[in-house]
């Protein structure tokens, strides 16, 4: 755990989140991960509710009190949550994962019992998207629809799509083809055999001694490395956008938190310059994937942090104005513009294309804004 004079505590496990196509082994990468964790439990968004996840309050058959049993997260307190079908959880069960995810404490207050759980678990979670296939000119928040708040307490994203390459294609379904074999345990055998693989249980084994006995801390040489690849990180183009913000402190947190894993890894004491240059590589990777803005081009973190990019707020600046110059302009003729009309004078005087969406959350903004009035059950404005 960080923790320091004066500071308050700052969570030290690792949540990720694999995003992709269909059959790009998400849920086997998920088994795979919590067969090898020591301790944790592998649960389905479909199939979990919020009580399942944090924890409920039951009845005892034998004395009749009221007690409190845990739920996934409290269970895998020290190991790992692999969640499958993330994107198909309600909203209530979404909620209160946000506690979890940043402070690793489940709070419950049922039936007269008032407690503060530990569950300082990673999370691994799995999603689909919502047209079940990635769809590059959308964002990653647009494709699986989750909350901004929600996906910014996860440290990688990664996108996992199904690509046509002959040589990837054909070793992937000689390994399929393999395992349908008779012989297929004794010929995996043999394989992990020669190219020296270690087997599940010793990896587990290793990892679970890794976890408990290894503790590094960051080297002088190590913390400036944070500090350059930091600054390298917020300004990664001299042609960067003004007002775009490609990293924040959280991402800053993710890489000591990944050079700190690598060390581990190592079983090495001391975080070196080489374990943070691997974690900024890790970094700059993900979030090339996950919060380049399609429109410029470029890294900008609203999309995780607030689902909306830098340059489609300025856009939307610019439509309202011309929304507002457009009613104006109209106004001479009547007092109540129709809305349809709006759209069609503003799609005809602009260079580049206006959707009905964004047009609705521009008039919604001057509304609130009090420049804008809806008339005749909103199928009219004018200027306030």
């Amino acid at each position: 755990d960080f923790t320091g004079q004066g500071g308050g505590r700052v969570r030290s496990e690792i949540n990720i989140l694999l995003v992709g196509d269909p059959g790009v082994s998400k849920s086997q990468i998920l088994q795979a991960v919590h067969r090898l964790s020591s301790r944790g439990i592998y649960t389905s968004g479909r199939g979990s509710s919020a009580v399942g996840l944090t924890a409920y309050v039951t009845k005892d058959p034998d004395s009749k009190d009221m007690v409190l049993e845990s739920g996934a997260l409290v269970l895998s307190d020290g190991g790992i949550c692999c969640i499958d079908e993330f994107d198909k959880m309600n909203d209530h069960t979404r909620s209160v994962l946000h506690e979890a995810m940043e402070q690793q404490t489940v709070s419950i207050a049922k039936a007269g019992i008032v407690a503060t759980l530990n569950a300082r678990t990673s999370i691994l979670a799995a999603a689909n998207p919502v047209e079940s296939r990635f769809n590059r000119k959308l964002s990653i928040v647009d494709n699986i629809q989750l909350p901004p708040t929600l996906l910014s307490r996860f440290d990688l994203i990664f996108l996992m799509l199904d690509e046509p390459q002959q040589e990837e294609d054909r070793r992937l379904a000689r390994h399929i083809v393999s395992l349908f074999y008779q012989d297929a345990a004794s010929t995996q055998q043999s394989v992990m055999k020669a190219r020296n693989i270690l087997d599940a249980k010793t990896l587990s084994d290793y990892i679970a001694y890794a976890r408990q006995s290894v503790h590094p801390v960051l080297s002088t040489q190590a913390g400036d490395r944070l500090v350059q690849k930091y600054v390298e990180l917020r300004n990664p183009l001299h042609d960067q956008q003004r007002g775009t913000i490609s990293a924040t402190t959280r991402q800053l947190e993710s890489m000591i938190r990944l050079a700190e894993a690598r060390a581990r890894l190592r079983l090495d004491p001391e975080v070196t310059e080489d374990d943070v240059d691997e974690a900024f590589r890790l970094m700059a990777v993900a979030m090339q994937q996950a919060a380049t803005d399609q429109s410029t081009g470029l890294i900008d973190i609203d999309l995780l942090m607030t689902g909306r990019s830098s340059a489609a707020r300025l856009q939307l600046q610019r439509m309202s104005e011309a929304i507002v110059e457009l009613v104006q302009s109209m106004s001479d003729t009547a007092a109540d513009i129709r809305v349809s009309s709006i759209l069609a004078a503003l799609r005809q005087r602009s260079t580049v294309e206006v959707s009905e969406h964004d047009f609705r959350e521009a008039l919604s903004a001057l509304r609130d804004e009090e420049r804008l009035t809806f008339v005749a059950g909103g199928s009219s404005v004018r200027l306030t």
